[in-house]
Order: structure tokens, then sequence, then C-alpha cells
């Protein structure tokens, strides 16, 4: 599926430009707390980007299992887990890390998609 490998292209992009924009511009300008909170964005970020690639490969292998749910739920999660704590690291608005979970639940649910509808369509 090729929207996915845009789409993991586009996040995976954007992954190293935030992990480089928080090294080399927000270290100084952050506290040490907050900008674990940004690093802890990125690497989900990335984690799930590369989880896209993934996806793309299963769904050429197994066209016939929906395997594609899987995919809008990680860049929902990237979204929504990755950004919540993007805008709460930079803006310190703690009811950002409120609605972080949410994307996290997008995650794993994205997660045990891929491996039950693999494990149907073996």
């Amino acid at each position: 599926m090729r929207k996915f490998v845009l789409l993991g292209s586009l996040f995976a992009f954007a992954g190293v430009a935030l992990g480089a924009f928080a090294a080399h511009l927000l270290k100084d300008r952050l506290t040490p707390e907050m900008f674990s909170i940004f690093e802890v964005g990125v690497r989900y970020h990335m984690y799930h980007a590369l989880g896209l690639f993934g996806v793309a490969w299963l769904a050429d292998r197994y066209p016939q299992s929906n395997i594609a749910l899987s995919g809008w739920l990680f860049a929902g999660g990237i979204v929504i887990f990755s950004g919540s704590l993007y805008l709460l690291s930079l803006t310190g608005e703690r009811w950002m890390g409120m609605i972080t979970p949410i994307g996290g639940l997008c995650f794993l649910a994205g997660w045990l998609w891929m491996g039950w509808r693999v494990w149907k369509s073996a």
C-alpha cells in the first residue's frame, strides 16, 4: 500500500526533523523534564513511522487482511500521542497530557490489530 509508505516516509522525515530541532534548539531552552517529554514524543513518533512501513509490507503480503486499520491507528497515535507531548513540552500546558493516553491506545490497538489480522490471514 503506497499510502502507508508515503505516510511512513513523511512521518519519519518529521520525526528526524523534530529530533534535530530538539537537540539543537530546545536542549538549552526547556527544563530537563520538558526536554525528556519531547524526546519521548520523538521516540514513539519514529517507532510508529517505521511501523507504517511494516503495515505497507503486510498489506501487500496479506491483501485480504484489512491491515490498513493498523496504519491509520499508528498515524492517529503519532498525531495524538506525540503531538500532545510536543505541545506539552513546548507550552507547559499540563492538560495536554490528559489526551496523550488516547494516542497510546491507538498505538496499542494498531499493534494488536496487526497481529490479529495476520494471524487470521495466515
